[in-house]
């Protein structure tokens, strides 16, 4: 079976939580099922991310970005007290290893009493 942009939309989709791709000049490329529908028409593709975020997150995505260009993966940005989900910062690259974009992972914490702890430290770990 060759994998296709529909079959990789599908896997996608069907990802319970909101995945919002971003390009380096912070313009939204990618929104799946999930973020369309949390977002509603507050985020837009082809439309700056900046449209929805205020200039403290931007100097924190940028922050971020920084952080990925010298090697960095996926980052613990905050714990979101409102929705109980911990986020995370995650850089894409392409073949050469050069951030092309990034995206922000939501996912509730598997200790609540350390929500940065990665999920794959996490499994490392348990008990």
């Amino acid at each position: 079976m060759e994998i296709t942009k529909e079959i990789l939309e599908s896997i996608l989709d069907a990802y319970s939580y909101e995945i919002v791709f971003v390009d380096r000049q912070h313009i939204v490329r990618y929104m799946n099922k999930t973020a369309k529908k949390r977002y509603g028409d507050r985020v837009q593709i082809n439309q700056s991310l900046f449209n929805c975020h205020n200039e403290n997150s931007k100097k924190k995505i940028e922050e971020f970005l920084k952080r990925a260009d010298n090697g960095e993966d996926e980052m613990f940005e905050t714990y979101n007290t409102k929705t109980g989900e911990r986020e995370f910062f995650v850089p894409v690259r392409d073949s050469n290893k050069h951030v092309i974009g990034y995206f922000e992972r939501h996912e509730m914490p598997w200790d609540d009493e350390h929500p940065e702890i990665p999920v794959f430290e996490y499994w490392k770990h348990r008990r």
